[in-house]
């Protein structure tokens, strides 16, 4: 494996398997839970893939029984959070990690079992897909601590499952389970057990490899033109007049047409 993928910090993993680099949160006892080096980690693995056209897919997981239980609160207890932010030792690594996730021209694949809370929940909801198990438990408990969301959960919380229930979700702290996370939108697909998850995110990730990857990179770039808030006139007329010249393999691919 390249050096520009070896983990920069014990508490991320990293693996390249043909054109899918698998990025693993590695704190297993703490349930994975997030430190700021785990933010900067996975920024800087993220950043070295956008010049590798031998990496077409990013997959986010975690080690051992959970995705990640959210921020590291014993982190929060030594820094004094003020008017419900956990301020800038996480929210600033957070602001670069999660424009990375979004902009990176590769696809970026949540893989979440066991659980999935609140900074953890909101680092999913910026990847592309989120794939789960049946049983992984989902949930937003900012409130629950005194806390008001700063990694985006307001936005795209709402935005995968509708206001209402968002709402619902924060205000209560409820949790969800993967089966219901798939029915609201939260989530794309869960599985009955990790096992079959792992073979879920290998399928997805071997049919989006074998597309065009400049193809995959420019419907990443207009999707999220559709989630900038332009009206449809001005967005379509965008997506019109957007311009993708790294896109050279379209007479190869129709020639292989039969």
């Amino acid at each position: 494996m390249s050096e520009k993928y070896l983990s920069p910090t014990d508490y991320l993993l990293s693996n390249v398997n043909g054109q899918v680099l698998t990025i693993t949160l590695n704190r297993p006892d703490a349930l994975n839970s997030i430190r700021p080096e785990m933010l900067d980690g996975i920024r800087q693995l993220i950043v070295n893939t956008e010049n590798d056209d031998n990496i077409s897919v990013i997959v986010i997981e975690g080690k051992g029984r959970a995705f990640s239980a959210g921020v590291d609160l014993k982190v929060l207890q030594g820094i004094d959070p003020k008017a419900g932010k956990i301020g800038d030792i996480f929210d600033k690594p957070a602001e670069l990690t999660w424009n990375t996730i979004r902009k990176s021209r590769c696809p970026v694949i949540a893989k979440v079992h066991g659980a999935c809370f609140t900074g953890a929940l909101e680092m999913a909801l910026h990847c592309d897909f989120i794939f789960t198990t049946d049983d992984t438990k989902f949930g937003d408990t900012h409130a629950k601590f005194g806390l008001r969301p700063t990694w985006g959960m307001s936005q795209t919380l709402s935005q995968a499952v509708g206001v209402r229930l968002a709402k619902e979700m924060s205000y209560s702290a409820r949790i969800i389970l993967g089966d219901e996370a798939v029915r609201v939108g939260l989530a794309n697909r869960a599985e009955k057990n990790k096992e079959d998850l792992d073979s879920l995110v290998d399928k997805i990730s071997s049919q989006i490899s074998s597309n065009s990857k400049e193809a995959v990179t420019a419907f990443k770039d207009l999707y999220n033109l559709a989630q900038s808030g332009l009206g449809l006139d001005e967005a379509l007329k965008a997506e019109l007049d957007r311009e993708y010249p790294e896109i050279k393999d379209t007479n190869e691919r129709l020639s292989e047409f039969k």
